[in-house]
């Protein structure tokens, strides 16, 4: 994998198995990599594209191919060793090796196979920019159930505040200290303040079952993670990020932009490969081959036979001769195969005339593709820039909300304590103290929401640098 996934340690003291108890980033990011079924699916195309180069690059060595045949024949055939025409049952059997190599194409085959390298390099590129999504998608569910751990704590803390302040009441109520209106009230904002903690702890399991999803994790496997607070997690600073180094980081790393580059690398040597093939073609082939007959014959000899010349004149004796007779006999298998044998050996230069504009069609095409994934390059970066920009202002603006809650969370601690004082002496009644709690319990989830928020649109500006994640 070409890009870098840098995971600086979140408190690390757990494993990666399943039955771990915790779950750090590395562990989960881990893991969604080795089991997710989109990666698996990229991965398997990469695979073929590779075996497509491999394939179109042994293409430019020669070929060869070995056939044979038996046969039962008869009736009126050409006989396969003499050509002869013959009208005679036999049996048959022949031999042949074939092979033939590209000589001159005007390189429409290495373009060819050029175009293909590039192809399996976009394919192995699109698998590691899937991982990036991935990667990216399992930080933010990640930060998402840190987010909602903090916000259930903060509901915990906020309910034991409301049942020390209701217990405390009712024992005053008692004692006659304080109306029975009090603790009505108190008992109100515990029932709510039950319902809030109820409310955060269901989404705290969602989000768990959000980050199983894109891990592609059982539901119902038993599953935590580790929850360092959000203060121990690495942020660079907003003036190492400046968008437009960021912009040209990423240009040169993420690998969308790769994928890209190596795609319009294909599209061009294909325009290059379809042209050359509209130009002739010169090649070099072998043949070579043999064959058999049961019933072929050869000449195994003459013998020397008896004949009747005449009489001899006056006396009525016979005159004998000798003929040469010659004698034949089936021909051997190996021998024929031997006779039989022949070669040939040549050139071929195919040219091609017309082909129904296919061919020249094939190359505008090739051509219109090049421009279309050209446009579509810059069509990306475009949109990369844009959306780099923007996380900029949105990181810019979520540091302003970040700070701003703090401040509102100072400012409400102090009213509340200021209140819970004066409630203790009767000062003020239950309403306003509860009023002031509420707005303390508020602000501690605005501000633990724009923390998070803002980590997360730092880690956004990070990962558009193409270094990967860290946390």
């Amino acid at each position: 994998m070409r890009y870098v996934l840098s995971f600086l340690p979140i408190l690390l003291l757990s494993t990666t198995a399943i039955a771990q108890e915790k779950w750090d980033l590395r562990s989960c990011v881990d893991y969604a990599l080795a089991h997710n079924i989109s990666i698996k699916q990229s991965d398997v195309q990469a695979k073929i594209s590779q075996i497509q180069y491999k394939e179109n690059k042994l293409s430019q060595y020669p070929n060869a191919s070995l056939s044979g045949n038996g046969a039962y024949n008869s009736g009126r055939n050409q006989d396969p060793t003499t050509y002869a025409l013959i009208t005679q049952s036999y049996i048959s059997s022949a031999l042949q090796l074939q092979s033939s190599a590209n000589i001159f194409n005007w390189y429409s085959k290495q373009n060819t196979i050029i175009a293909s390298r590039w192809q399996a390099e976009a394919d192995k590129a699109s698998v590691d920019k899937l991982k990036n999504d991935i990667v990216l998608s399992i930080a933010n569910a990640y930060l998402q159930i840190l987010l909602t751990k903090a916000q259930k704590n903060i509901a915990q803390l906020q309910l034991q505040l409301s049942e020390a302040q209701l217990s405390n009441t009712k024992k005053l109520v008692a004692a006659g200290s304080l109306p029975e209106l009090n603790a009505a009230e108190l008992e109100a904002q515990d029932a709510t303040d039950t319902a809030n903690y109820i409310n955060a702890k269901g989404n705290v399991d969602q989000s768990i079952l959000t980050l199983k999803a894109y891990m592609n994790l059982d539901a119902a496997t038993p599953f935590d993670i580790d929850s360092p607070p959000a203060e121990q997690i690495p942020i660079e600073s907003l003036a190492e990020l400046q968008p437009e180094d960021v912009y040209n980081q990423a240009i040169a790393n993420l690998p969308q932009q790769r994928v890209n580059e190596f795609k319009l690398k294909a599209a061009q040597k294909n325009a290059d490969a379809a042209k050359a093939a509209m130009y002739p073609t010169i090649a070099a082939f072998i043949d070579l081959a043999s064959g058999y007959n049961n019933q072929a014959v050869q000449l195994t000899g003459i013998s020397p036979t008896p004949v009747l010349i005449g009489n001899v004149s006056g006396s009525g004796d016979d005159v004998f001769g000798t003929e040469l007779i010659p004698q034949y006999g089936k021909t051997a298998f190996f021998d024929q195969w031997n006779q039989n044998f022949r070669q040939s050996v040549g050139l071929s230069l195919t040219v091609p005339i017309f082909s129904g504009w296919s061919l020249h069609g094939a190359w505008e095409q090739s051509k219109l593709n090049t421009r279309n994934l050209e446009l579509q390059r810059d069509a990306d970066n475009q949109t990369l820039k844009q959306n780099i920009y923007q996380a900029y202002n949105a990181a810019v603006v979520a540091l302003e909300k970040f700070n701003a809650s703090k401040k509102t969370v100072e400012e409400s601690q102090r009213t509340y304590d200021f209140s819970k004082k004066r409630y203790d002496v009767g000062m003020i009644g239950t309403f306003e103290l509860i009023t002031n709690q509420n707005n303390l319990f508020t602000a501690k989830l605005q501000y633990v929401q724009d923390q998070f928020d803002y980590v997360f649109k730092m880690k956004v500006l990070e990962f558009y640098k193409g270094q990967g994640l860290k946390l």
